[in-house]
């Protein structure tokens, strides 16, 4: 048998479609911004969201939106978005892209004093993509989610553009995670390189 004749192209689910992801990646590349997330993480991302039926889904790093394209595609009808990003060029061109659905609420502020202000066990979905949630401010975080919730970090693998003081800071937020009790997780090899957690069951 010739293996690579049956090769599957898996990619195929990995590839956006739509004059939104068009528009975001001709924007992103105009503005230099080389931070986006990967578009076979965003299907994965969408993919999660989507298991969430009138969820509360928090995105922390919006950036030009890629992962917010993806995140919309997966809500459902009376689910809602929340996505924070903090520099307002980057937050405009996500909300040029994908500010007409109403589902979707698009907050220019610091992530960190956004997350400070959040109640615990109220967030369905969290994909963190910035400092705060990502590298620090973890347990508190993980505190916002509900009995079921789902957090979600990507480019948890070296990555080339990385700056040299970065991998420490990664592998020490890696390792706090990893250390963190009271959670079930899951590290994968595919895309960036992501973990998911998800509150363990407590026994009534």
């Amino acid at each position: 048998m010739n293996k690579k004749q049956y090769d599957f192209d898996l990619e195929c689910f990995n590839r956006p479609k739509g004059k939104a992801h068009q528009y975001i990646a001709e924007k992103t590349k105009e503005l230099g911004f080389d931070m986006a997330s990967d578009h076979a993480s965003g299907a994965l991302i969408k993919l999660l969201v989507s298991s969430k039926p009138k969820g509360n889904i928090l995105e922390i790093g919006t950036g030009t939106g890629t992962a917010t394209a993806w995140m919309i595609e997966g809500l459902c009808p009376e689910s809602t978005l929340t996505t924070i990003e903090q520099d307002e060029k980057l937050l405009n061109v996500a909300k040029e892209a994908l500010g007409h659905d109403e589902r979707v609420n698009f907050v220019l502020a610091d992530g960190l004093e956004y997350l400070k202000k959040q109640p615990k066990q109220a967030i369905d979905l969290i994909f963190a993509d910035t400092v705060p949630g990502k590298y620090h401010y973890l347990e508190e975080t993980l505190s916002l989610l509900k009995p079921g919730g789902i957090y979600i970090v990507d480019d948890m693998h070296p990555q080339e553009d990385w700056p040299e003081d970065h991998y420490s800071f990664a592998m020490s937020a890696l390792t706090a995670l990893k250390n963190i009790k009271g959670f079930n997780k899951a590290g994968l090899s595919y895309s960036s390189g992501l973990i998911l957690m998800t509150p363990e069951c407590l026994a009534n």
